[in-house]
This record gives structure tokens, C-alpha cells and sequence, in this order.
């Protein structure tokens, strides 16, 4: 009977060895395993580190090259010139262009007509520049106005602010007339003025000085009638602006926003293109 009990007793004894052994063994291979497990992580997490980096150095490239096309895009875009102004202030053609043009003009805008004339032109595809004065851009409807007669595709020049003689001025004021009204017609429609027209062709060396600094081509004219009484009639006006002796090739038409122009400008762009004038593109004119 002991000795059965003692071998009962050595059987448990082997069997709670064996025990302690397996575990010691299993806990002895855990550290390895999470080992193995962290590098495998860091290792994981370098790649996606890098796919990450690759990633972004892609859409950096991309950016560049989305970047450099759109420069490509506006240089493709751009407009050559092909008609420079000349001392009497009208057009001569660069190098092949055809010499027999005639540009439109008109001042004083955007007063009661000048939006009403801009449509006119627009159905008869006329190409013209409206020259602006800045007491015409007070409320929010006149410049709502001015924003339209842009958005119909034609130029915006600068008629000065209060549209005063510039030689009765102070270089300061002359500064807030020419500069400041440049500054607002920004505001309203995107981009500054690229040509200028002082109040009654009356410029002054600082005067053209600005307009070299802002860019801006300083432009008089040719011939004009529309503010003399004798021609303060549509029918009339539309005659003398097709059929005066000063009507020659890149000739350079001053008109102004008033209600007998506004009518009269049918029968002018049709007598103009009746004579063989094609109306003169401003986008095509040379700047500074």
C-alpha cells in the first residue's frame, strides 16, 4: 500500500514538472513573437511611409506640371500685337495687317447710354473701348453697369476721375484722377484700365508718366463731332462720321456716351464696313 501510494505521489511529481517546463518554453517564445511582430510593423509602417512620400512628391510633380501647362496655356493665349499708335494718334499696322481699319470710341462712360450702345455694338460684332469716368461709377448700378458692358467683351479705358483739365491740377491730384480711378475700375471689373484718354486731349509730363507706370497706352483721337449742336441729331452725325475728309485708314473715332450717338451707331458701323473700314480690335493695339 506505501509503495503504491509513493509511486502515485512520483507520478504527480513528474506530471507538475512537465507543466512548469511547457510553460517556461511557451512564456520564453512570447517575447519573440512580439519582436518579430514590431518589426514586422516598422516595417509595414516605413513602406507606407514611403508610399506616403512617393504620394506626395506625385502630386507635387503634378501641381508643377498642372502649373507650368497653364502658363504654356496663357502664353498660347496671348494676343499679338498687330496695330501701333502713331504722333497723330491714329493706327498704323505691324508688319502684314490689314491697313485700312478704323477704331471706335467712346467717352463719358458709363453715363445714360453707354450700356445701350455696348449691346448695339455687340449684335453688329463692332469691337470698341469705352474710356470711363470715375463720377460715373458712384452707386452700385453704375458699376453694375460698367461690369456688364465689360462682360460683353469690350476694353475699359481711363477718362480720369472727375474728368477736370489735368494741366489746372497738382501732380497729387493728377495721381488721385488717373491712378485712383484705375484702382476702382479694378474693383468692379477684375483688371485695370490698359488705355488712357485725358479730359479734352489735355496731358501733362506727368500725366503720360502715370499712364507709362500703370501701363497704360495714352490715346487721343482723330476726328470727332457728336458734342458740336450741328451734329446733336443721329441722321447727321451718322454722315458726317462716315463721310468727312478725315475718315483714312487707322483712323481713331472719338464719340461719347450720348442719346444721339447711341442711335447713330448702326448707320455708322455700316458705313464704316461700307467703305471697306474693318473696325479695329483694341486687344490688337500695342501697349506699354
Amino acid at each position: 500500500m506505501k509503495q503504491m501510494v509513493g509511486v502515485l505521489l512520483l507520478a504527480l511529481l513528474l506530471t507538475a514538472c512537465a507543466g512548469g517546463q511547457a510553460e517556461e518554453t511557451q512564456g520564453s517564445k512570447q517575447p519573440e513573437t512580439s519582436e518579430t511582430d514590431e518589426k514586422a510593423a516598422e516595417q509595414r509602417n516605413g513602406e507606407s511611409d514611403k508610399e506616403t512620400d512617393e504620394e506626395s512628391e506625385d502630386k507635387n510633380s503634378q501641381s508643377e506640371a498642372d502649373e507650368h501647362k497653364k502658363d504654356e496655356t496663357v502664353v498660347a493665349n496671348a494676343v499679338e500685337p498687330k496695330y501701333e499708335i502713331t504722333d497723330t494718334w491714329s493706327f498704323k499696322p505691324i508688319d502684314q495687317a490689314n491697313e485700312q481699319v478704323a477704331l471706335l470710341t467712346f467717352d463719358d462712360a458709363p453715363d445714360e447710354h453707354a450700356l445701350e450702345i455696348a449691346k448695339t455694338l455687340k449684335e453688329l460684332e463692332a469691337p470698341a473701348i469705352f474710356f470711363v469716368n470715375g463720377h460715373f461709377l458712384d452707386t452700385s448700378e453704375e458699376k453694375k453697369v460698367l461690369k456688364q458692358i465689360h462682360e460683353l467683351g469690350f476694353a475699359i479705358g481711363n477718362h480720369t476721375a472727375t474728368h477736370t483739365s489735368l494741366p489746372t491740377l497738382s501732380k497729387e491730384q493728377q495721381k488721385q484722377e488717373i491712378v485712383g480711378l484705375n484702382d476702382k475700375v479694378e474693383e468692379i471689373i477684375g483688371e485695370r484700365p490698359q488705355f488712357f484718354r485725358a479730359p479734352h486731349g489735355q496731358n501733362t509730363e506727368y500725366s503720360k508718366q502715370l499712364a507709362a507706370e500703370e501701363g497704360m497706352l495714352v490715346m487721343n483721337w482723330t476726328y470727332g463731332y457728336d458734342w458740336n449742336a450741328e451734329y446733336q441729331d443721329a441722321e447727321r452725325l451718322a454722315d458726317i462720321m462716315v463721310n468727312t475728309e478725315l475718315l483714312y485708314n487707322g483712323a481713331n473715332l472719338l464719340m461719347h456716351d450720348r442719346e444721339w450717338t447711341a442711335k447713330a451707331v448702326p448707320e455708322i458701323v455700316k458705313g464704316l464696313r461700307g467703305k471697306g473700314y474693318e473696325l479695329l480690335d483694341p486687344s490688337l493695339i500695342k501697349t506699354p
